[in-house]
């Protein structure tokens, strides 16, 4: 066998020189929580953090597809384990967990310390943290609020925001508590429910509730059409991740949130 590991006709150019620069994250790196079930959260987030030096690194935690009480809370202990998956031994600035209804059914403090347990210190948010932040930024104060949640877990949401200083002026469902199947609810019909929430109520804002919602793509559209500030799970999550991380450019096309 030859010493050599190329072909006679294979001239080796041995090492050449490098230089290392800041890499993909050059101005802030987001980790971001992801559930197992979530067809969603990621293509919302490729559509609205797309600045340059800005990088998203995602790890996926276990979840049941079933939405329910019992299984929110059963996220808890694997909400750690999933954040050290995140760039083992390298810089994050920001880790946003992905979960609206376990954000709320656990309370924001007990996500953010899972969090810290793997990574101390740390920026985070959740979704429900970060639709506090953009209320507050918005200016709103009467809130029209849209779910794919059963009953059950209905009542914690509603508790949960007019526990932290949320005027719920108007909400509604799809009732859909199967996670695969919440994430096929089409633009249109989640469309047609924000204008229904309008029509009922004079509102401030409109919040739809759940990661595996769609809107991104939508929301100027449907803030033109009702003149309401509208924002989402992904939507006020990816905002607030881009400010916790020290990035305050605005985003053309993403909707009044994004322009502040």
């Amino acid at each position: 066998m030859s010493g050599t590991l190329f072909r006679p006709a294979c001239r080796d150019l041995g090492v050449l020189p490098c230089t290392l620069d800041a890499g993909v994250a050059e101005r802030a790196a987001i980790g971001l929580l992801v559930l197992a079930t979530d067809q969603t959260m990621e293509h919302e987030f490729r559509r609205l953090v797309r600045l340059p030096g800005v990088g998203l690194y995602a790890a996926r935690l276990f979840n049941d597809a079933e939405i329910s009480p019992e299984t929110l809370r059963a996220m808890a202990p694997r909400i750690a384990p999933a954040t050290a998956l995140i760039l083992p031994g390298l810089r994050l600035d920001v880790v946003a967990f992905g979960c609206t209804s376990a954000s709320m059914t656990l309370g924001e403090d007990a996500v953010f310390a899972e969090i810290h347990k793997a990574r101390p210190g740390i920026a985070c948010t959740t979704p429900v943290t970060a639709a506090f932040a953009a209320f507050r930024a918005l200016g709103a104060r009467r809130i029209g609020v849209l779910t794919p949640y059963a009953p059950a877990v209905n009542a914690t949401v509603l508790a949960y925001l007019e526990a932290n200083g949320t005027g719920v002026a108007a909400f509604a469902t799809f009732d859909k508590p199967d996670d695969r199947e919440a994430a096929r609810i089409d633009m249109r019909s989640i469309e047609a429910a924000i204008r229904a929430l309008v029509r009922a109520q004079p509102l401030d804002a409109v919040f739809v509730s759940c990661t595996s919602l769609r809107l991104a793509e939508i929301v100027p559209e449907i803030e033109a059409e009702t003149g309401v500030p509208t924002t989402s799970s992904d939507h006020a999550l990816a905002w607030h991740a881009l400010r916790l991380a020290g990035v305050t450019d605005t985003i053309p096309d993403a909707g009044r949130l994004f322009a502040l």
